[in-house]
């Protein structure tokens, strides 16, 4: 994705701009979102697009923060650390899904992050979602709408409108979840899981012992808006069961119900 000097922007960020980052937050290396405040990045080339956004999300009650570069992006998320990112796929100096694939492979796997594109492409969609992103939305943007994805992605991720956690520890034999910090740990050893397996375990502990379908899996994971290839969902519980499987005491966790779902066995006394 991108050439290699793109691809460079997003790697590292200069001693300027760095330099800049802390000297606008006071010298501080992190500056969280004060109590009560959900704090947004917004990532957009275009300063008109950027602004009209801005003023939105502030009138819906966030803390927004905006820059126009990949580089900006990765260096003022360190700094302040957001619960949701949007970013636009055509960024001067960089692609937007370098940012998405950036950000992902730091390990800000519970970041939701949802990518603004400038025309209703199912190939930039299809993309986007594959790198990790969490939603996509297209210019010219329905700003209520960025505003209700927005909300819907921060449930998903366990921060509620105060900007605080809404999820609790679940813990279903030696498999341990901790949804706000996205965390899980298999008899004590941690698990790295993508923000879609993630989910799917998330949900599947939610209801162990009983039969999650397709569907509920689907529309909680991906969006009541999903209208892709059913069989993508297979495909991350066979990841999940392979990555969970080392650690499991008695093997395979994770059952298929045919023609149904999924279920979590939980463990028997």
């Amino acid at each position: 994705m991108g050439t290699a000097r793109e691809k460079a922007a997003t790697q590292s960020v200069g001693a300027d701009t760095q330099r800049s980052i802390v000297q606008r937050w006071g010298g501080s290396v992190i500056r969280p979102a004060p109590m009560g405040v959900t704090r947004v990045l917004v990532v957009d080339g275009d300063t008109g697009s950027r602004d009209l956004l801005s003023r939105a999300l502030r009138d819906a009650g966030f803390l927004v923060e905006c820059v126009g570069t990949a580089r900006d992006a990765l260096a003022t998320f360190d700094a302040v650390r957001p619960a949701v990112v949007l970013v636009e796929f055509g960024l001067p100096d960089a692609s937007g899904l370098d940012v998405c694939a950036t950000l992902r492979e730091r390990g800000r796997g519970r970041v939701p992050i949802i990518m603004i594109g400038s025309h209703d492409s199912e190939l930039d969609a299809v993309v986007g979602l594959e790198l990790g992103a969490d939603d996509y939305v297209t210019k010219p943007l329905r700003l209520r709408e960025v505003v209700a994805r927005i909300r819907a992605r921060l449930r998903w991720a366990g921060v509620g409108e105060d900007g605080g956690p809404s999820a609790e520890i679940l813990e279903v034999g030696d498999v341990r979840m901790d949804p706000h910090r996205h965390e899980v740990t298999v008899r004590g050893r941690p698990v790295a899981l993508p923000l879609k397996e993630f989910g799917i375990l998330e949900t599947l502990l939610a209801n162990a012992g009983q039969v999650v379908t397709r569907t509920t899996l689907l529309d909680r994971v991906w969006g009541r808006d999903y209208y892709g290839d059913g069989k993508t969902l297979d495909v991350h519980v066979a990841r999940l069961r392979s990555k969970l499987a080392d650690g499991l005491a008695n093997g395979r966790r994770i059952v298929t119900v045919r023609g149904v779902g999924y279920r979590f066995e939980a463990p028997t006394a």
